[in-house]
């Protein structure tokens, strides 16, 4: 097995997100779920981007679609833990941009978990892809490393 890149830490994210773990998000072996890291990441980025007017997706005229993902688990987070999120961008292209998350458990400088996604910038109504808003890919900039 290759070796594994130490994991991120507080200052590769420009901006944190502070999440609280729930009860149900563990499971029979006391740890939160895999299933639950993923749900965290989709948290993140769309509330970021709510927050920054530049998702919304009840009538939004685009939306972005998750065409590919992944995560990368360093530690474990149980309940009552809190999570402190790190959003970071790694590309923007035409019509998509890959976020990157850091998953804190309470006040660990690194990462228990370390994950991404690909959005695909498409139009609402047919699923399309479509370039990405001038807005967006302004307020993207600001988490671009």
């Amino acid at each position: 097995m290759a070796d594994r890149p130490a994991p991120s830490t507080r200052e590769d994210y420009p901006t944190f997100r502070t999440l609280q773990t729930r009860w149900r998000d563990g499971d029979v072996y006391g740890h939160m779920n895999n299933v639950v890291h993923y749900e965290l990441f989709d948290t993140v980025v769309n509330g970021w981007m709510m927050e920054h007017g530049v998702l919304d997706p009840k009538s939004g005229e685009t939306i972005g679609l998750v065409v590919e993902s992944g995560c990368r688990y360093s530690g474990e987070i149980v309940f009552p833990d809190t999570v402190t999120a790190g959003l970071k961008v790694t590309h923007v292209g035409r019509s998509s941009v890959r976020y990157e998350i850091g998953l804190f458990r309470n006040d660990a400088q690194a990462t228990s978990a370390e994950g991404y996604f690909v959005h695909v910038c498409v139009d609402a109504e047919s699923r399309r892809p479509v370039a990405l808003p001038n807005d967006l890919r302004t307020a993207l900039e600001t988490l671009a490393i």
